[in-house]
């Protein structure tokens, strides 16, 4: 009998590192490097091992000390790790002393995330902004990094007299990014064109930290077939949705989830989807209660908002994933409830509403809620709708 041989691809390898200073805390490293392993296994490799270290600031060489270094390599021989991920962006120096001395590949933060929104990104916009991401993030990294990117154009009469092999690279991709951006004013202003003929609807955004459960939610809200999956950016597209409660139809949009240190230049890149929550009348802020560090979430997520001008609209925030806080705390509804309403952000924010959308838990109070703040809007728009009789 012949052997079989699996065609499933082998899993690479991967270990986790992160330098902690002394403002962070022991429980606060734990809950960056399960994130970083989150992110690790959502781009489709295998966390072996984390190494931290505590340091004022990271080594300007090597990222760590020498002495955590001779563990990392001793590791990453011992068990053939095929990457390093580091929970930093990592300059190019200390990228190539990686590389040369640990034999493998070397990532930092912001280049897992780009990987995972390139992986993730379905529509010619968001194609082109991770792309335009991507080149933005390769340019100042191009130091000794020959990459051969003239293949692309082919070399006859790419380059002049004297020119560098890395002149080359730089011009190639500065000419690259000039042609994305070209091309993403062209796809932003058919976006703007659309968004305007839906000037006369209410538009709600949902927002929130990644993977807190703003694509169920969507579902569950529009009945459409909406892709949710438990993996960070599960989606990093925009997907707009018209939903009607009590015969008040307005425009639902789920927006890409925020996290901890989002590469800068993604959220340049980005800015046109991000003009989705610009735009909106309303905004439905979710949360996972389920998670340590929600209250942290909450933040990052606030002072995106405010980076992008949209912290002060009408807003509710939904306290999601009661069911697996109940489940993890063993304690009824009514005792999670209680424990959450003791808690000082539920007494911050002015509107809120404690849910479980995987389970369908007060979904008609989430509804509630959210109708009063779109009628509010609705009847500004349309002050004269009762009048019509159109109910």
């Amino acid at each position: 009998m012949a052997k079989m041989h699996s065609t499933a691809p082998i899993k690479e390898t991967a270990i986790l590192v992160a330098v902690a200073d002394q403002n962070t805390s022991s429980e606060q490293l734990e809950e960056h490097l399960e994130e970083l392993a989150f992110l690790v296994s959502t781009s489709g490799a295998e966390t072996l091992s984390t190494f931290t270290q505590n340091l004022p600031k990271p080594d300007l060489r090597t990222y760590v000390g020498k002495g955590k270094l001779e563990d990392i390599k001793a590791y990453v021989k011992a068990r053939e790790v095929d990457i390093v991920v580091c929970d930093d962006d990592l300059s190019p120096s200390q990228v190539r002393n990686l590389e040369t001395e640990l034999g493998c590949k070397i990532l930092d933060r912001s280049l897992l995330i780009l990987n995972i929104f390139s992986l993730r990104a379905k529509t010619s916009q968001s194609r082109t902004q991770v792309e335009l991401a991507q080149y933005e993030y390769l340019l100042p990294r191009l130091t000794r990094m020959w990459t051969h990117l003239s293949k692309q154009k082919g070399g006859i009469g790419m380059r002049g007299p004297g020119e560098t092999e890395l002149e080359t690279d730089r011009r190639i991709v500065r000419d690259k990014i000039s042609l994305l951006k070209k091309k993403l004013e062209k796809i932003e202003k058919q976006s703007i064109t659309q968004r305007k003929n839906r000037d006369r609807m209410v538009r709600v955004s949902l927002v929130g930290y990644t993977n807190v459960g703003k694509s169920t939610l969507m579902k569950l809200l529009s009945k459409a077939d909406v892709f949710a999956e438990d993996k960070l950016f599960a989606t990093v597209d925009s997907t707009v949705r018209k939903v009607v409660i009590n015969y008040i139809p307005f425009l639902l949009t789920d927006t890409v989830g925020f996290i901890r240190k989002l590469p800068h230049g993604l959220i340049e890149s980005f800015k046109s989807t991000l003009d989705e929550i610009r735009e909106a009348d309303v905004l439905v802020h979710v949360l996972d209660v389920s998670h340590p560090y929600f209250e942290d979430h909450y933040r990052i997520v606030k002072n995106t908002l405010s980076e992008i001008d949209s912290s002060n609209k009408p807003t509710l925030v939904v306290f999601n994933k009661v069911d697996r806080y109940k489940q993890e705390h063993q304690l009824t509804t009514e005792e999670a409830i209680l424990h959450f309403e003791e808690m000082h952000l539920s007494k911050e924010v002015e509107s809120s509403v404690f849910i479980s959308a995987a389970t369908k838990w007060n979904i008609d109070e989430f509804r509630e809620k959210l109708f009063d703040l779109v009628e509010e809007r609705f009847y500004t728009i349309f002050p004269n709708y009762l009048k019509k009789g159109a109910y």
